[in-house]
């Protein structure tokens, strides 16, 4: 069965007050956040960067639930919700634009966990080990840490352990992500989304 991998670029997600920001592929960042444990299948989607002035503070998962045989892929994609609260005196969630790197075309969209206050600024993966058959899962679930000191736990599921946390955005926070995702296989193992790249801004 053949499915196409998506690499979506800048979404863009507003209230009634709709505000469309520019496309930021090529936005400056400070420095790059990694985790150790991610899967080795597949290849780097493309860097997408929030706009120039935003920062993610809250993200949402693309999860394909449990099969009753073979392929049991879960965490599809990740998608960043970028915010500019330098306007505001309050935290507010209406105005935000989405980024996403490549994604597989399976699972649904989560809804969007938020920050209590602040920005995103460390991740962790859940992380299935490496199965000699069948399948092969790799990325299972995503957790993030705000600067308020809050963590956000994703909708993914519970195969797998929790590797170490990345550094800490010593910016801002968070402002652009790079997905590593594995190519539909054609039966038994369909492994997406194995490893995440996040970028810290100013």
């Amino acid at each position: 069965m053949f499915s196409l991998l998506v690499f979506t670029g800048l979404q863009v997600s507003v209230e009634s007050t709709g505000i469309r920001f520019k496309r930021s592929i090529d936005r400056h960042y400070r420095s790059e956040l990694m985790v150790p444990n991610g899967g080795r299948w597949g290849s780097w989607g493309q860097r997408e960067m929030c706009p120039i002035g935003t920062y993610a503070a809250g993200f949402s998962l693309k999860v394909q639930d449990r099969l009753a045989s073979g392929d049991d892929t879960s965490l599809n994609g990740i998608r960043l919700h970028c915010v500019d609260y330098s306007s505001s005196q309050t935290q507010s969630h209406h105005i935000y634009t989405s980024v996403q790197s490549a994604e597989s075309s399976w699972g649904r969209w989560s809804d969007i966990q938020w920050c209590p206050s602040g920005y995103l600024i460390a991740f962790q993966l859940r992380v299935s080990k490496f199965w000699e058959s069948s399948d092969e899962t790799a990325a299972n679930n995503v957790r993030f840490k705000c600067s308020g000191g809050f963590y956000l736990l994703g909708e993914g599921i519970s195969w797998g352990d929790w590797g170490n946390w990345s550094q800490t955005c010593h910016g801002k926070g968070i402002c652009g992500i790079k997905t590593w995702i594995q190519a539909p296989q054609g039966e038994g193992d369909d492994t997406a989304l194995n490893d995440a790249q996040m970028y810290c801004c100013n």
